[in-house]
């Protein structure tokens, strides 16, 4: 019905204020107002959208500048015309649609000389979605958040500037969008993908220090919010404290160090916890060969955690059960019939 009504207005010498014309869009016009913007040349055109734009007349300016690309697409201006394009949704506050039209210069015209400028503007524009602004339906009503939409903002920030000052800040907020699913639709955090997209900073940009190190740091925090996270995973704590000990190896005099050994230590701890459940677990259920592997992970992942003294006790107690005076298996060899995905069962009183 809508697509019905604009080309019938495209159609129409309507005296009516609201009017739709190819190339410029659907906008308001006073009845008799004088079309004396409208040139012949697409250079006289393209001043026309300056000096509105320089007047702060972002109507007319986006007018004007839609008339160049539409009607002189080819020419030499029709670059600049479709820059201001994007600067007049920028102005106007719609940053989504300022985005794709800075997009639509990037892919049309990949020569334009302030391709770096437009690329910075916008990352601050993904930027905003990032710390929270809404995205609108239609172009038209902000409604929504989007994590998802932010962060393919900033891979096409990526892609228009791979080799810009700002590709490693599009690839860490990358990250940072995952991290930051939450919203109308409540979407809990998305750890695995910030983890991909930190370590993908990390490796892509190795030989910039400052880049790497806080990459490496941040998928290292990623893992533990993933490891704390409602269902305990051993597996994310594991690679947590690799990837904190790779920091602290390559970025030994970053200030950060401190706080990557004591997550490390936060993480044994709460590994040997969760070995310490388990050892409860087969025990209870009298597979002590199982519980025995686990009192010794207890052992190994942190012999001086609070649950280490009960576990050498009941290793012990155990051993003697067992008719066994030798050292268990090894920490790290799961019971019979186990996996290393089991995950540690609730506590009991």
């Amino acid at each position: 019905m809508l697509t019905g009504l604009l080309l019938w207005l495209s159609t129409c010498e309507s005296p009516a204020p609201l009017i739709y014309k190819p190339g410029e869009g659907l906008y308001y016009e006073p009845v008799g107002a004088k079309q004396d913007w409208v040139k012949a040349r697409a250079k006289d055109q393209l001043d026309v959208a300056k000096e509105a734009f320089e007047k702060k007349d972002y109507s007319l300016a986006l007018r004007a500048a839609r008339m160049v690309v539409s009607k002189w697409p080819t020419s030499d201006y029709a670059p600049e015309a479709q820059y201001y394009v994007g600067r007049c949704y920028e102005a106007k506050g719609n940053g989504e649609k300022a985005f794709k039209e800075y997009q639509k210069l990037m892919e049309k015209y990949p020569k334009y000389p302030n391709h770096e400028e437009v690329t910075r503007r916008q990352f601050e524009i993904a930027n905003l979605y990032l710390a929270g602004k809404w995205f609108r339906v239609f172009g038209l009503v902000p409604l929504y958040r989007s994590m998802d939409k932010t962060a393919e903002m900033y891979a096409k920030v990526i892609k228009n500037g791979p080799f810009t000052d700002i590709a490693p800040q599009a690839q860490m907020k990358i990250g940072a969008a995952h991290e930051n699913k939450k919203g109308l639709f409540k979407k809990a955090p998305d750890y695995s993908q910030a983890v991909k997209a930190y370590e993908t900073a990390a490796d892509r940009y190795f030989d910039r220090k400052e880049a790497s190190a806080d990459a490496l740091f941040k998928a290292g925090t990623a893992y533990l919010k993933q490891a704390q996270s409602a269902e305990y995973d051993q597996h994310a704590a594991t690679q947590a404290i690799a990837t904190f000990s790779d920091f602290i190896t390559l970025h030994a005099n970053d200030p950060r160090v401190p706080e990557a050994k004591k997550n490390i230590e936060l993480l044994k701890a709460e590994q040997a916890r969760g070995s310490f459940q388990i050892a409860k677990f087969y025990e209870k259920r009298k597979r002590y060969e199982g519980a025995l592997v686990y009192y010794n992970e207890v052992l190994a992942l942190d012999p001086n955690s609070k649950y280490a003294g009960e576990s050498r006790a009941q290793i012990d107690i155990l051993k003697k059960r067992l008719g066994r005076e030798s050292d268990t298996a090894p920490a790290n060899t799961p019971p019979a019939g186990s996996t290393t995905t089991v995950k540690p069962p609730a506590e009991t009183k």
